[in-house]
């Protein structure tokens, strides 16, 4: 029995354009996929549409054989998910997929070309009446199964095209901030959270993070944190944030703040509500300590000399009012 590893051939779900199609090379074996030209465009990088539940649409994927031998391709579709690099990709075929990946069939399963020469496949994504309004991303790919012998293995090579949808309905795009904790070590501070959207709207942000003293003092920021990539619905990104240059200032307070950028189908992006948490954590102020430590100790010693002085100066009088009462005959 021969088992079956997923070789990403290219960036599955890269921006594919006209001028230069999405390609995959193996020896003689050649191909290229791009969007068809049809009342969608002409010179999409993707697949995008904007359909209400129950509704349909009709598109077509070009695959063209550049290489020297025939190509027999499968035809199929999956959910997207986002990779921990940050890339969308697509679920395998032996995977489920409830969205976009069990909504879009193509006419053909799939698909043999001979060198030179190109094949329209044709398209149908049929969103259901009982659709989730919101964002789904998937795509729809073509693959080459072979086999490697050196590692008793089937090797499947794939090449494809994202499909972004939004299911028409009340749109709430939100995002939170989950077990925000910050770390401090020696003057450096280390801020981790995860962002979760909880929204039904794919989601990106510019972030902020800045570690204080108490009542927001001595405040040291972060600088540029980089935006998380494009989160769909339900999904997680982990962000680790050094903040340098925070002082032992006690009791620190870290803040994140997140401000959603939603995109709209034409490509506009829209600012919503800042999302803000706080973590507090506690860094021993040495130096500050050490300081109280001799100030205290200084003031004690203060008290010790004065105490000692003020001895001496009452055993001086008592000495001076006895000889001054022997000098006149009178004993005490």
């Amino acid at each position: 029995m021969r088992f079956t590893r997923t070789v990403i051939a290219a960036a599955v779900l890269a921006a594919v354009a006209i001028a230069a199609p999405a390609h995959a090379e193996e020896g003689d074996v050649a191909w290229t996929v791009r969007t068809a030209s049809n009342t969608y465009g002409a010179d999409r990088s993707s697949y995008s549409y904007a359909v209400n539940p129950g509704g349909q649409v009709k598109d077509a994927m070009v695959v063209a054989n550049r290489g020297k031998a025939p190509v027999n391709l499968a035809v199929y579709a999956g959910d997207g998910f986002t990779t921990g690099t940050g890339q969308l990709d697509l679920l395998t075929k032996d995977k489920p997929s409830a969205g976009i990946g069990a909504w879009l069939h193509a006419t053909n399963a799939a698909v043999a070309i001979e060198p030179g020469q190109t094949a329209e496949i044709p398209f149908t994504l049929d969103v259901p009446a009982n659709a989730t309004p919101g964002d789904y991303a998937g795509g729809i790919v073509t693959a080459l199964t072979r086999p490697d012998a050196a590692q008793g293995i089937n090797v499947e090579r794939r090449l494809g095209i994202a499909v972004k949808l939004r299911v028409g309905g009340a749109l709430h795009p939100a995002l939170a901030i989950d077990r925000l904790r910050v770390d401090f070590d020696g003057g450096d501070a280390t801020v981790t959270y995860t962002i979760h959207n909880t929204g039904n709207a794919i989601l990106s942000a510019d972030q902020k993070v800045s570690v204080a003293g108490p009542f927001g003092l001595m405040r040291a920021d972060a600088g540029a944190v980089k935006a998380p990539p494009q989160l769909l619905p339900g999904e997680t990104w982990q962000v680790t944030v050094p903040v340098h240059g925070v002082p032992r200032a006690g009791w620190l307070t870290a803040t994140a703040s997140l401000t959603p950028r939603l995109t709209d189908a034409s490509g506009s992006t829209t600012s919503l509500p800042v999302v803000s948490a706080e973590a507090r954590a506690w860094a021993v102020p040495w130096l500050w300590l050490a300081g109280l430590v001799v100030l205290i100790g200084l003031l004690l010693l203060i008290r010790y000399l004065l105490r000692r002085n003020r001895s001496r100066q009452d055993a001086r009088v008592r000495e001076a009012v006895e000889q001054a009462l022997q000098a006149g005959g009178v004993t005490a």
